[in-house]
């Protein structure tokens, strides 16, 4: 496995974002009541954590992974997709007042909230399948690690993490202590998560 690690930001709550200074502990309903600043905001048990709006690279990648797996998914009826503004309530799944807001995630059909339900236009309280998260500059391995192990305690399948400075993905599976890192030779595939779903590592960065 290609190694990039840097030392661990002091943040170990959330590490891959900056703790908002001077705010009391809050839960995921009081997070949805926050007004729209410009930041992305996620909760991690109890606490309110922010990042600034992906760069442009960032969201291109994200975006042009999304609209494949989305086409996908839809045209085999497998569940949903959503994007960065879709957030999840880890809350009932062993992660009090947590919410986190990955860049692409992928819901089962079984699983995807009653159209009907107020879930359905809330966080969404169920572990996603599959969920990209696509580094910005500023991120590093040690701190999306400890995000990724969060997904897969909540009961995530299947997590990728894409870094595009080094045009490389770490795939994560539960029980991986260490992620497998896929280069520009090497192909995404969904396996059993989404089954015949498959994407050149190298399309992402062109």
């Amino acid at each position: 496995m290609t190694s990039h690690a840097q030392a661990m930001p002091p943040n170990y709550i959330a590490p891959w974002a900056e703790i908002v200074p001077d705010m009391p502990r809050m839960t995921v309903a009081e997070l949805a009541a926050l007004p729209d600043d410009g930041w992305q905001y996620e909760l991690v048990d109890g606490v309110l954590v922010r990042m600034p709006l992906s760069g442009g690279e960032a969201s291109n990648i994200a975006m042009k992974l999304g609209g494949r797996l989305s086409v996908f998914v839809e045209d085999h009826a497998l569940g949903r997709v959503t994007g960065e503004a879709g957030g999840y309530d880890f809350s009932a799944l062993g992660q009090p007042d947590t919410e986190l807001g990955p860049d692409v995630a992928f819901v089962r059909a079984e699983n995807v909230p009653a159209r009907t339900s107020p879930e359905y236009s809330r966080a969404w309280p169920v572990a996603p399948d599959l969920v990209v998260e696509v580094a910005s500059p500023n991120q590093w391995r040690p701190a999306l690690s400890v995000k990724a192990q969060r997904y897969l305690a909540a009961g995530v399948r299947l997590v990728w993490v894409i870094w595009p400075r080094w045009r490389e993905v770490d795939v994560w599976h539960q029980g991986d202590l260490e992620p497998q890192t896929l280069s520009v030779d090497d192909m995404l595939d969904g396996e059993t998560v989404v089954p015949g779903f498959t994407y050149p590592v190298e399309r992402l960065f062109t």
